[in-house]
């Protein structure tokens, strides 16, 4: 099983794109096992997907192995996703969440730029709107150049502070 396992990520590690795989189980001795893929954007997901590699190494698992569902993330929310399962082996085991305070300033170093634009380009173009809309259109502009540009770029620029190990552990 584990040779299977590591044979899909190695798979999966060549297609562009990729950013990170990683199996998990939702409780110690659960026949249930999940496969967790990580892609930078929704075509490179798709070319894995679709792609006859995929499909061959499913189908060199069949009576053993099911697809039962698939879910598709886009966003913000698995980033700093704190570990919700339990992992089954020491393949490339992800690292843990950065502490709070992290992602707060990984936020925040994006967030206030760009809510210093948002609102000078604001001021310049819908000065005479209601503040209530004036905001509602700078917020629904900003979230999308957050959620799939600058988190994205940040949370790469950032890696290895985001995940050093803290002072005392490096000692």
């Amino acid at each position: 099983m584990l040779a299977w396992l590591r044979a899909g990520m190695e798979l999966a590690e060549r297609f562009d794109g990729f950013l990170g795989s990683g199996w998990v189980r939702p409780a110690p001795g659960s026949t249930e096992w999940h496969m967790l893929y990580r892609f930078a954007d929704a075509d490179s997901l798709a070319a894995w997907d679709s792609s006859d590699q995929r499909r061959w190494w499913l189908s060199s698992a069949e009576g053993f192995v099911e697809e039962a569902r698939s879910e598709k993330r886009t966003g913000i929310e698995g980033w700093f996703d704190e570990p919700s399962s339990v992992d089954v082996s020491d393949l490339r085991t992800p690292p843990p969440p950065p502490p709070r305070w992290k992602q707060m300033i990984s936020i925040f170093i994006v967030f206030l730029p760009l809510s210093i634009i948002g609102n000078e380009i604001g001021s310049i173009y819908a000065s005479s709107w209601p503040l209530p809309l004036r905001v509602l259109a700078t917020v629904c502009v900003m979230t999308p150049i957050m959620t799939y540009v600058l988190l994205p770029w940040i949370t790469r620029v950032l890696s290895g502070w985001l995940h050093a190990p803290p002072r005392r552990e490096r000692r």
